[in-house]
């Protein structure tokens, strides 16, 4: 009775084991999140994002920094080269166009040992008037001169007033610093073109002082020679026998 009752049971337990076995797993039809991996997941591709990020900004700082050195290595637009030596060669020329005894010490030598030597006993009268001569015309060429190149010293100035009002402008809106440096530079060699300027007109008016001094104490010495001469006891006079009318 038992048996016969047991059976049934049996049988659909059988089938129940035998549909599971045939049947896929149950975890497969689902979608299983793992909140630990995703995590992971999430901080890795935020790493790479945060990699890509100081990437870009490196390669935007290499790049402003190609861009200011390109800016540093830029030339200065204007050059106020040009202005600057023409201005020393109108006071150069100005300086060569001296007359008489120039800027030359052979020139100078030779004239103090012939114009400007000693009066002496030797000496005709002819030949000290002829230096007393020479020297003043020395002397009245050199103030000519001085003025001349006092005259070319002004005219520069105004050329110079331009340019460094060009250069202080240049200098503000450099936009690196080769430009700066250059227009610095280019300052430089307006100052010295103006001391230039300053050193030829102190020479041309030196020049010209040291010529009339120069007559001047000549002259003195040529007046006691001639004042010795005067005093000197001549021969007398000395009757001679002339002819008038042809007799």
């Amino acid at each position: 009775m038992i048996r016969t009752r047991f059976r049934p049971l049996a049988a659909s337990a059988a089938l129940s084991l035998s549909l599971a076995a045939a049947a896929p797993p149950a975890f497969g039809q689902w979608i299983v999140f793992d909140p630990s991996n995703f995590s992971q997941n999430v901080l890795t591709a935020a790493r790479e994002l945060q990699q890509i990020a100081n990437q870009i900004t490196s390669l935007q700082n290499e790049a402003q920094m190609l861009i200011n050195q390109a800016r540093n290595l830029a030339n200065l637009p204007y050059s106020a080269l040009q202005q600057l030596q023409s201005s020393i060669q109108r006071t150069q020329q100005l300086l060569a166009e001296a007359q008489n005894i120039a800027y030359d010490v052979q020139k100078i030598d030779h004239a103090f040992q012939t114009t400007y030597a000693g009066a002496s006993a030797s000496q005709s009268d002819q030949a000290l008037v002829a230096n007393a001569q020479q020297r003043w015309q020395n002397a009245l060429a050199a103030l000519q001169d001085a003025l001349r190149v006092q005259a070319g010293v002004v005219g520069n100035l105004d050329t110079n007033r331009s340019q460094m009002s060009a250069l202080v402008t240049s200098s503000q809106s450099a936009t690196g610093a080769l430009q700066a440096t250059q227009a610095g530079n280019q300052m430089l060699a307006l100052q010295a073109q103006q001391l230039a300027d300053l050193t030829a007109a102190v020479a041309a008016q030196g020049r010209a002082q040291s010529l009339q001094a120069a007559q001047q104490a000549s002259a003195q010495d040529q007046a006691r020679e001639q004042l010795r001469r005067f005093l000197t006891p001549g021969p007398g006079y000395q009757p001679t026998t002339i002819t008038m009318f042809g007799q």
